[in-house]
């Protein structure tokens, strides 16, 4: 599962932040009411843009309901979306958490390797994808895209792909992924009523797919060539500067797709998709080759740096920053050791959004902070001061953009200029 989409509190205003929460909140809800407890572990971010959409789409399709305390909030109760956009997502998740898992349980990679592992992961992926498809047909979706999606990935990534004369392209690599996304998108518009969105949600899907796949690329490259492991850049021989284009161009492609929309609150699904997956490719870029490949930030709250970097354990000591590049040597020590099976991140996503806020994840910039900092339940929300940087677009429309020191309660369109 991707993870392009981690916005911060300190980059949203306090409305459309809580909105988010309360699309996450909701998601690994109905992940645990519906599927049990386990399955809350698939719960991501970039899931939740198939609830987002939905209710973006159709306000009163997205209703609210009180739920109670949960140790990720703090032990505090919150407002949580339910409604068929959330089951959505869920089975969406479900089944690309599924796909994943039988992909690494059919390449034997790390604990996958060993017999018993192997074999429990193998009846939870299938669990999983039971699930994922009976909630997709009580919702009218044909999960077809998604199942048939790792599988289509894991036959182009064969090295008897790879040693054709004429071995996939990047373009062809990314496909599967775009797929399933822009059939995830486009059924949001049959959920909402709004069926002439559906071809612009399925562009949306694309664009938004292919990014990921490259972020994804971009962010493992180091640890793809330290240890060996596929990684697409590098099966293409394709620079960071090529792979930097391919994402801006994606970017631009969603961007369009967003703007033919017809949405009935576009503030958190221009955040998102817009302006954060905008950051996601300046921030991977840059991490990836520290000082060559920056490009200017999106804005930010005054007084706040560059926002949240995101963790990929990449730089110059884990080797050339060109996918064609000769290997710089084997570093010191054994290989960085990775996370095949990916299971515990969607955990520690889940804590970053504590509401209490002790627990920090790496890209988050109040890391290394005082717990007293840290803990959101003391802290004020004068950061929304300046959260439109002066572009004068929406100064007067909520008192949180010129007014430092009120508590930011708007309901996000300060947030919606770019």
């Amino acid at each position: 599962m991707f993870g392009i989409v981690r916005p911060c509190r300190h980059v949203m205003c306090q409305g459309l932040y809580a909105d988010w929460m309360s699309h996450l909140c909701g998601l690994c809800l109905a992940l645990r009411d519906e599927h049990g407890h386990l399955s809350r572990l698939v719960t991501n971010y970039d899931g939740l843009l198939v609830s987002v959409l939905t209710e973006a789409q159709s306000p009163a399709s997205a209703p609210r309901r009180r739920a109670g305390a949960c140790a990720l909030r703090g032990f505090r109760g919150a407002d949580v979306v339910q409604a068929a956009g959330v089951r959505l997502a869920a089975s969406v998740s479900l089944l690309l958490a599924a796909g994943k898992i039988r992909d690494h349980v059919a390449d034997g990679d790390g604990p996958y390797a060993r017999r018993p592992v192997a074999a429990g992961a193998a009846r939870l992926a299938e669990r999983w994808s039971s699930a994922g498809t009976a909630t997709a047909a009580t919702l009218g979706f044909d999960p077809t895209p998604l199942t048939a999606a790792a599988d289509r990935q894991a036959s182009l990534e064969r090295p008897s792909a790879r040693a054709l004369a004429a071995p996939p392209g990047l373009r062809e690599l990314t496909g599967p992924t775009e797929d399933a996304v822009a059939a995830a998108f486009a059924h949001t518009a049959v959920l909402a009523g709004k069926p002439h969105n559906r071809q612009a949600l399925e562009a949306a899907g694309r664009g938004f797919g292919r990014l990921a796949h490259l972020i994804d690329a971009v962010e493992d490259l180091a640890e793809d060539r330290a240890s060996g492991a596929y990684n697409p850049l590098v099966a293409t021989g394709t620079g960071l500067d090529e792979a930097r284009g391919h994402c801006e161009a994606a970017h631009a492609e969603l961007r369009a797709a967003v703007d033919g929309l017809d949405l009935a609150r576009p503030a958190l699904t221009r955040a998102l998709l817009v302006r954060e997956t905008g950051s996601a490719i300046s921030r991977a870029f840059t991490t990836a080759t520290p000082g060559t490949h920056h490009r200017p930030q999106p804005r930010r709250p005054a007084g706040q740096g560059q926002g949240p970097g995101w963790p990929s354990g990449q730089g110059p000591e884990h080797g050339p920053a060109d996918p064609g590049a000769p290997p710089a040597g084997p570093p010191e020590g054994p290989p960085p050791r990775r996370n095949p099976g990916g299971l515990l991140s969607p955990v520690c996503a889940a804590l970053t959004c504590c509401t209490c806020g002790l627990y920090r994840a790496p890209w988050d910039e109040e890391r290394e902070s005082s717990c007293c900092r840290r803990c959101e339940c003391t802290e004020r929300c004068e950061d929304c001061a300046g959260c439109c940087d002066g572009c004068g677009e929406c100064a007067d429309c909520c008192s949180c953009c010129s007014n430092a020191n009120s508590c930011c309660d708007c309901d996000g369109c300060c947030c919606d200029c770019n």
